[in-house]
């Protein structure tokens, strides 16, 4: 799951997800977006369980940008533990998402496909979202750098999959004698 490397402090403070986002609330890499309608707390499995919803659908093709990251602790206390004695240790991670809020973006698929696999990821949020287009065009060259990507991990995929044991060739007395 998603979460930071190392932190300043341990246990911070609630951020609030209140009012409107200040940036990130346009298509910048892909040719769509999922956009948040609300404002709330979303968890590291959250959002991974919406990236594999994205990735499944498109077969693995073009190429999926994660625009938000689980980077607050949220803190809970333990079971039948009495009010005070401080606040409770970290239990899981969450990226603050404010109204307007790119969440997913998504390029070099069709249309439809990208609209569907969006519409399939949202309802792995907490989150009412809706679907945006971006508002530059991506050029061919663009486009073809998103399939390149998709054919290289293809390319590695089919590798996996296909890798073979061969057994080692036996020393043969042979070439050790014209060594020495």
């Amino acid at each position: 799951m998603l979460q930071p490397k190392r932190v300043k402090y341990r246990r911070p403070h609630g951020l609030s997800y209140e009012g409107h986002s200040k940036g990130g609330t346009h298509v910048d890499f892909g040719e769509y977006g999922l956009q948040a309608m609300e404002g709330a707390y979303i968890t590291d499995h959250q959002i991974e369980s919406a990236r594999i919803v994205l990735s499944r659908y498109t077969d693995r093709a073009g190429k999926i940008w994660i625009k938000i990251f689980p980077h607050l602790a949220k803190t809970k206390k333990p079971a039948e533990v009495r009010m005070g004695s401080g606040k409770g240790s970290p239990e899981g991670w969450v990226a603050v998402v404010k109204e307007g809020r790119v969440l997913f973006e998504i390029g070099g698929i069709p249309e439809a496909t990208a609209r569907e696999a969006l519409r399939l990821a949202a309802y792995k949020l907490p989150i009412k979202c809706r679907v945006i287009k971006s508002e530059h065009k991506i050029t061919a060259a663009e486009h073809a750098l998103m399939a390149a990507a998709h054919e290289s991990s293809l390319e590695a995929i089919e590798k996996e999959d296909h890798i073979t044991l061969e057994p080692k060739p036996a020393e043969d007395d042979t070439t050790a004698k014209e060594g020495e």
